[in-house]
């Protein structure tokens, strides 16, 4: 049986803790789905396909990684079509556990079959979070080392665009 996983977030903006994720988590399943997800509780920054393309162009070098969009529809429900039997998540802190742990009792009510896989985040970017990064990148603080090229790209297009 293929093992696949889905790897459900807004990534506004994709970060290089995403990344890490994906890319480790690559390697325990033999498909990661990376579902580009509205978050209803998060004032977006990129629009959807935005997002979208952006994501794409950062894991491309994974060939086992492939990126949909997803705009309403209930996490287990998309895994379910998909024929995932398990999310990725990340975990940077206590608060992150608590609060997947809380998503993943939901999920698994919902969906007894869905496992949720954490991985913790790596110490260099256990800090990090896209909010954190927009702040800072908003009032022209230095971010470039925790974007993937991609996002630090499309961020700065966006600044020069706002400029004119």
């Amino acid at each position: 049986m293929k093992r696949i996983a889905l790897f459900p977030g807004s990534f506004d903006p994709l970060t290089m803790g995403h990344l890490d994720t994906i890319e480790r988590g690559a390697k325990l399943f033999d498909e990661l789905i990376i579902g580009v997800f509205v978050n209803t509780n998060k004032k977006s920054y990129f629009t959807p396909e935005e997002k979208l393309a952006i994501v794409k162009e950062s894991v491309k070098h994974i060939p086992n990684v492939r990126v949909i969009g997803q705009e309403n529809e209930l996490t287990v429900n998309v895994a379910e079509k998909l024929g995932a039997k398990f999310l990725l998540r990340g975990i940077r802190s206590i608060k992150d556990y608590e609060y997947e742990k809380e998503i993943s009792l939901m999920n698994r009510h919902l969906d007894h079959e869905l496992e949720t896989v954490f991985l913790l985040a790596e110490p260099k970017y256990s800090h990090i979070s896209s909010s954190i990064l927009k702040e800072v990148w908003t009032f022209n603080g230095d971010v470039k080392e925790y974007l993937p090229a991609a996002v630090y790209q499309a961020l700065e297009e966006k600044r020069e665009n706002s400029e004119k």
